[in-house]
C-alpha cells in the first residue's frame, strides 16, 4: 500500500519521537543506577571498606568502583551532575510528550511547539557527551550511546523541517487544520447564476452594459434637484416657483 508523502513524514517523525522517549527513559534509569553505585562506593570508602593507600597517594583518579573523581568535593560534584542529568531527562521526556504545552511555551520556549527538533537533539547530545566522558558500566554506556545517536537524528530532522517538525508529527494538528478550512459548498443556495455572470464578465462573453443597465423607469425616480432643470420641470407641471419675500428689493415693497 502506497502512502502519501505527509503520511510517511508523520510516521517517521513519530517513530523517532518514540525512540527518543525510550532512550531518555533508559538514561534516566541508568543515571539512578550510577548515582546509587557512586553513593555506595563513597560510603564504603569513607567507612574504610577499601584500601585507601593508593587513593591517598594519588595513584587513583577515581574512588574505587565509582565515577567520583579524586579531587576536592568530588563526591558532591559527581552527585550533582547525576541529579542534573536526571532532571534534564525528565524535562525532555515531558517536551517529547508535549505536556504541559503552556509551561514550555512560557518558560522553555525552545522546547515548545513553536520550535523544531534541533534544540532537543543538541540537549540529548550534551547529555550523552557528559555521561560518556566518564568511565561507566555497560548499561549506562549502551543507553547513552543510544541517546546520543537519537540526538543526532533529531538535529538532522530539525535542520530539514525546522519549526514545522512538531506540527507535522502532532496527532491533533490534523484536527486543528480541519477547523480552519472553509466549506467548499453552501447547502440550500444555488450559486450557479452568480458564478455564470461573473465568468461571463471575465471571459468577455457577456456585455458589460447588461450588468450596469438601469431600469426603464429610472429617470422618473431620479430627482432633478433645485437648479434650473428642476424649475423647468415644475413649470411644465403647472407649478409656479416664486422667490421669498425677504429676498425682494426694498423699493418693490
Amino acid at each position: 500500500m502506497f502512502l502519501p508523502g505527509f503520511a510517511r513524514v508523520f510516521i517517521a517523525l513519530n517513530v523517532i519521537r518514540a525512540l527518543s522517549i525510550i532512550a531518555l527513559l533508559l538514561v534516566f534509569a541508568s543515571s539512578i543506577v550510577v548515582l546509587v553505585d557512586d553513593v555506595e562506593a563513597v560510603n564504603t570508602f569513607v567507612n574504610g571498606g577499601t584500601n585507601t593507600t593508593s587513593f591517598e597517594s594519588g595513584n587513583s583518579d577515581y574512588i574505587p568502583d565509582s565515577t567520583v573523581p579524586n579531587q576536592p568535593a568530588g563526591a558532591f560534584w559527581a552527585v550533582l551532575n547525576r541529579i542534573f542529568i536526571i532532571f534534564q531527562t525528565i524535562v525532555l521526556i515531558l517536551s517529547e510528550i508535549g505536556w504541559p504545552a503552556a509551561f514550555f511555551a512560557r518558560f522553555f520556549p525552545v522546547l515548545g511547539r513553536d520550535f523544531g527538533l534541533g534544540a532537543l537533539g543538541v540537549m540529548q547530545c550534551l547529555i550523552g557527551a557528559s555521561v560518556l566522558s566518564h568511565y561507566v558500566n555497560e548499561f549506562p554506556l549502551v543507553t547513552t550511546f543510544f541517546l546520543f545517536s537519537i540526538g543526532c537524528v533529531n538535529i538532522l530532522f530539525g535542520l530539514i523541517f525546522r519549526e514545522k517538525a512538531k506540527d507535522k508529527r502532532s496527532i491533533l494538528s490534523w484536527r486543528e487544520r480541519g477547523k480552519d478550512v472553509l466549506p467548499t459548498h453552501v447547502r440550500g443556495m444555488d450559486v450557479r447564476p452568480v458564478t455564470g455572470a461573473v465568468s461571463s464578465v471575465f471571459s468577455g462573453s457577456g456585455k458589460v452594459g447588461d450588468l450596469t443597465q438601469q431600469p426603464s423607469d429610472a429617470p422618473s425616480r431620479l430627482g432633478l434637484g433645485f437648479g434650473r432643470q428642476g424649475e423647468k420641470a415644475a413649470m411644465l407641471k403647472g407649478f409656479l416657483i416664486t422667490k421669498p419675500l425677504e429676498s425682494l428689493p426694498r423699493h418693490a415693497t
